[in-house]
């Protein structure tokens, strides 16, 4: 599964979580893709990995 969306191509970015005594502990906050049926101009029908905002916006058609 791919970790971007592949219509607007948002990706993971780095993030600290920052403990009381202020150590930071790096990790990666991902973004919330699902897999979506997504109909092309040409007609036919692909699976792709989308992520929330894009299908709320109606960004694509779904099939």
């Amino acid at each position: 599964m791919a970790t971007y969306c592949e219509i607007c191509g948002k990706k993971s970015h780095k993030a600290a979580k920052i403990s009381f005594s202020h150590k930071q502990n790096v990790h990666r906050q991902l973004p919330n893709l699902q897999n979506v049926k997504v109909k092309l101009p040409n007609g036919s029908v692909v699976k792709k990995s989308v992520c929330t905002s894009c299908i709320r916006a109606g960004k694509f058609t779904k099939a």
